[in-house]
C-alpha cells in the first residue's frame, strides 16, 4: 500500500510581511512535492483572505485574537476567545489530516501551534523579522524545528535559512531582465538609476526628501524611479538633462524594478530586506522610526556584510539626497562591491531550505 500524500497546514496572515513568505513556501512544496495537500489558516481582514485563495490554495479562516497589551476588557475576554481560535484551528489540523503544522507568526499561529500540540502534530516556525514576535517565541517553546531569516534572532535551536521568496525574485537574473525593466519604466541604459521606495503604504519622509532634490538628481545624471506609494503623488520634472525622473504609485514588477535598479533607498521591512540582498540590490535603509525597533535589526546583517548602508530616519532630506544618495549612486565601482556582498549575503534558497525541514520534521526526508 502507497504512502498517501503528504499534508501541511500553512499558519500565518495579516500582513505581507506573513503572507508572502507563506505562499512562497506552498509554491515550493507544491514544486517538490505535485501531490502534497495544502490548507491555510489565516483570518478574515488579513491580506491572506484574497491572495491565498487567488495563489489556489484552501483557506480556513481562524478567529483573530491579539494578546491582550494591558489589563481591560479585551484581556477579560482573551481567555475565551483564544479557546474558541484553538478549537478553530484543531478542527482544521484533523479535516486536513496534517502532517505537520508550519507557522509564520501572527494571530494565527498561536492557536495553530496550541492546537498542534493539543493533536499531536510537528511544528514547524519560520520567524521572518530579527526580532520575533510573541507567537513565534511562544511555539518556539513547543518544537526543535525553529528557521530564521537572520542570524540575530534570538529562539532556542533556530537555524537561518533566510526568507522564502516568490518565484520572480528568487529566480531572478537582474542583467538579463535589465534592457526589459528599463523599456517598461522609460529609462535609458546610459545612466545611473536610482530605486526610491517605501512600501505600499509609501514613506512620506522619502517622498518630501527626494521631490525637492529631484532637479539636483537629474543634474548630476542620475535617473530615478520612485514608488510613492498608494494616495501619495509627488512633483517632479519629467526630464532634465536627459535624465528622467519616474514616479509611480505602485508597481507589480517589483522583479523589473530591482533589474534597473543601481541603488536602493528604502524602508528596512524583512521581505525588502531580504529581496534586495539575495539579488544583489545595494541599499541605503532607511528604517521606520516606530514600533520595537526591528527594522534597523533587519538590515544590520547585510550592512555589516557592505551590501548597504543604515540611515536614521531624522537625517533624511533633500541636503542628504544632494550629500550622500547622488555622491554615492555616481560611484559605480563602489555600487558594483556593494552589490556583490549583498548577494554573497543575500539566499535565494531558502524556500528549499525551509521545506527540507518541513519535510523532515513531517518524517517525510527531503523530496525533490
Amino acid at each position: 500500500m502507497s504512502e498517501r500524500p503528504l499534508s501541511v497546514v500553512l499558519a500565518g496572515g495579516g500582513s505581507a510581511g506573513h503572507v508572502n513568505p507563506l505562499l512562497a513556501t506552498a509554491d515550493a512544496l507544491r514544486r517538490r512535492v505535485p501531490d502534497v495537500h495544502i490548507c491555510v489558516l489565516g483570518t478574515t481582514e488579513g491580506l491572506e483572505a484574497r491572495l491565498v485563495p487567488e495563489r489556489g490554495y484552501d483557506l480556513t479562516f481562524v478567529p483573530k485574537v491579539p494578546f491582550p497589551r494591558r489589563p481591560d476588557a479585551t484581556a477579560l475576554r482573551f481567555p475565551t476567545a483564544l479557546t474558541s481560535a484553538i478549537g478553530a484551528a484543531l478542527h482544521a489540523i484533523r479535516a486536513c489530516e496534517a502532517d505537520v503544522v508550519v507557522g509564520f507568526g501572527g494571530y494565527v499561529s498561536t492557536p495553530a501551534y496550541l492546537a498542534a500540540r493539543r493533536a499531536g502534530t510537528p511544528i514547524v516556525i519560520h520567524e521572518q523579522n530579527a526580532r520575533a514576535g510573541l507567537a513565534n517565541r511562544l511555539g518556539a517553546r513547543l518544537t526543535d524545528a525553529v528557521a530564521t531569516t537572520f542570524d540575530a534572532t534570538e529562539l532556542p535551536g533556530a537555524t537561518r535559512v533566510g526568507l522564502p521568496l516568490r518565484a520572480e525574485i528568487r529566480d531572478l537574473d537582474r542583467a538579463a531582465l535589465r534592457p526589459q525593466g528599463l523599456a517598461h519604466f522609460g529609462l535609458d541604459d546610459d545612466r545611473p538609476t536610482l530605486l526610491v521606495f517605501g512600501g505600499s503604504l509609501g514613506a512620506q519622509r522619502l517622498n518630501q526628501a527626494f521631490s525637492a532634490a529631484a532637479e539636483d538628481l537629474l543634474t548630476a545624471d542620475v535617473q530615478v524611479l520612485h514608488l510613492t506609494g498608494e494616495g501619495k503623488d509627488i512633483e517632479v520634472p519629467a526630464r532634465l538633462d536627459g535624465a528622467r525622473y519616474v514616479a509611480m504609485s505602485y508597481t507589480d514588477r517589483m522583479d523589473l524594478a530591482y533589474a534597473v535598479a543601481d541603488l536602493a533607498v528604502c524602508r528596512a521591512g524583512a521581505g525588502t530586506v531580504s529581496e534586495l540582498s539575495a539579488v544583489g540590490v545595494p541599499a541605503i535603509y532607511v528604517p521606520l522610526p516606530v514600533g520595537n525597533g526591528e527594522q534597523r535589526l533587519n538590515a544590520a546583517e547585510v550592512v555589516e556584510a557592505g551590501g548597504g548602508l543604515l540611515v536614521d530616519d531624522a537625517e533624511v532630506n533633500a541636503d542628504w539626497v544632494r550629500g550622500t544618495v547622488i555622491p554615492l549612486a555616481c560611484d559605480l565601482e563602489r555600487l558594483a562591491a556593494m552589490s556583490r556582498a549583498a548577494a554573497e549575503h543575500g539566499e535565494r534558497d531558502a524556500d528549499d531550505q525551509l521545506v527540507d525541514l518541513i519535510l523532515t520534521t513531517a518524517g517525510r526526508g527531503a523530496a525533490g
